[in-house]
């Protein structure tokens, strides 16, 4: 199996544990606007998701069943223990997976870019910036708790670190289609 191919597996996978954490996420806080922007993140998981299916099918490839029962174990898990673990946990680990999530759509885009997949490369660079835009809302959620030094520390991201080097940028809801998109 390509690297690539690898790539688009546990992406695809990796996207329906996120949506399915970010039902969790956006049930268990109760200011309005988080529940809102937790639902939009939500939304464009699944877009990706959808998106990286296309890529698959498109190379003749099909999802890995493995992947698909382990991350949807995780996701269903991490949604649960949203309401159990308080506002910032979630906060916190959900922006420093979706920084690692900002850099995997970056080396896809490597990847697709050497199998000849030229007409995917667009619609890969947006989904890693709408990622980034992830990272960014929930760096921008937990700036000055009292916590955050502490877990930077701790788990290497936070304000000064970031697992990309993509550029900042305000968060700003769901993706808009686009053809090829």
């Amino acid at each position: 199996m390509t690297p690539l191919i690898s790539l688009l597996r546990l992406a695809y996978s990796a996207e329906r544990a996120a949506a399915f954490a970010y039902q969790g996420h956006a049930a268990s806080v109760r200011d309005a606007g988080e529940k809102r922007d937790l639902r939009r993140i939500e939304y464009e998981e699944w877009a990706h998701r959808e998106h990286l299916g296309r890529m698959l099918s498109a190379l003749g490839e099909r999802p890995s069943p493995f992947l698909e029962f382990k991350f949807a174990c995780i996701g269903k898990a991490i949604s649960l223990s949203c309401h159990l673990i308080g506002w910032f946990l979630p906060m916190y680990f959900a922006g420093r997976l979706e920084s690692g999530n900002a850099e995997e759509y970056v080396v896809l885009e490597r990847l697709a870019a050497e199998q000849g997949m030229s007409e995917e490369l667009e619609c890969i660079r947006e989904m890693a910036r709408v990622e980034k835009t992830h990272e960014d809302f929930f760096l921008e959620k937990v700036r000055g708790h009292w916590a955050l030094p502490l877990f930077e520390k701790l788990f290497a991201w936070g304000t000064a670190r970031s697992f990309n080097q993509m550029e900042r940028e305000p968060f700003h809801g769901p993706v808009r289609e686009k053809k090829g998109v």
